[in-house]
């Protein structure tokens, strides 16, 4: 199979590309930069889909970037490293005369409102409530295909949680101050934890990446890319500090972070949503890791 992948130089992508070519397939990156095995946004553009049986987008401006303030420009760029990207990737397709059979984009729980007791599945309605949901239903609508194409071309969804992985992510950025001594729970931290292990986000795309079965459908299929289990943050920072052998008691206070981060994406720590891999599990993926003890277990003894 040949997959053609936006943002694939990234922390999920290279998980990503290291498991396709595993199996045996042909991967080239949409990147800003040329070089072998890639293709610009530029020549994607100009030149129009090359010949590819998949297509995946994990493009975008990291939202927890450190060295950006939660400013207008930022929140510029949020959406229009997302929305732009993906809707170049959809109008490619479009105009394909041998379009994809796959085309899947990675988009977040942050659709899902924040709440303590509420619990989501892949089939819960949603509106836009702030910021961060109204990206992921710009982002989402951006992937529609017209009806013609969703007739051969399989259209699915992954709403991904915080997703864990040594080389990347949350946990790069969580690792030293939990080495040193200095971790702690976040806000209150009886929030929910949606998480998912970088492996398993990367398994749960190359699974969608199969061919259809059957014709596909004009909706497209949506995942929650998130580990079976239900924790908290407080869950959370009590586990990772087992597993390092740390002590876990300088909680960060929600104002702190709203200071640091702004409010807007200090929610994503302070609040969190109990989110369940319904259609996930039905779909028959096996995950490699259901628990966070297996989980950050093998991001810190890898």
């Amino acid at each position: 199979m040949r997959v053609l992948i936006g943002g694939g130089s990234g922390f999920v992508g290279q998980e990503l590309m290291g498991l396709l070519r595993v199996k045996g397939h042909e991967v080239t990156v949409i990147s800003r930069q040329p070089g072998p095995g890639r293709i610009t946004w530029g020549e994607l553009e100009s030149r129009g889909l090359p010949p590819c049986d998949g297509v995946v987008n994990l493009a975008g401006e990291n939202l927890m970037n450190p060295l950006r303030w939660w400013n207008e420009s930022y929140k510029k760029d949020l959406f229009s490293s997302r929305i732009n990207t993906t809707k170049a990737l959809s109008r490619a397709i479009a105009a394909s005369s041998s379009p994809p059979h796959s085309w899947v984009l990675v988009s977040g729980v942050a659709c899902y409102k924040p709440s303590l007791t509420a619990e989501y599945t892949e089939d819960s309605e949603w509106t836009p409530y702030d910021l961060l949901s109204r990206l992921v239903k710009e982002w989402e609508a951006a992937a529609r295909l017209p009806e013609k194409v969703s007739e051969t071309t399989k259209q699915v969804v992954i709403r991904s949680g915080v997703v864990l992985g040594r080389d990347g992510g949350a946990m790069k950025q969580m690792l030293l101050p939990f080495w040193l001594g200095l971790g702690g729970t976040l806000g209150s931290g009886s929030q929910p934890f949606p998480w998912i292990h970088v492996s398993d986000l990367a398994g749960i795309i190359a699974r969608s990446l199969d061919p259809p079965p059957d014709a596909p459908g004009p909706s497209p299929q949506v995942y929650n890319g998130v580990a079976p289990a239900l924790n908290t943050n407080y869950e959370f920072t009590k586990e990772l500090g087992q597993v390092l052998r740390r002590p876990t008691v300088l909680p960060v206070p929600g104002f702190v972070l709203n200071a640091l981060l702004g409010s807007e994406r200090a929610m994503v720590l302070t609040q969190g949503q109990k989110v369940i891999p319904k259609q996930t599990l039905e779909s028959g993926y096996q995950y490699q890791y259901t628990d966070l003890t297996s989980a950050l277990k093998q991001i810190v003894e890898s």
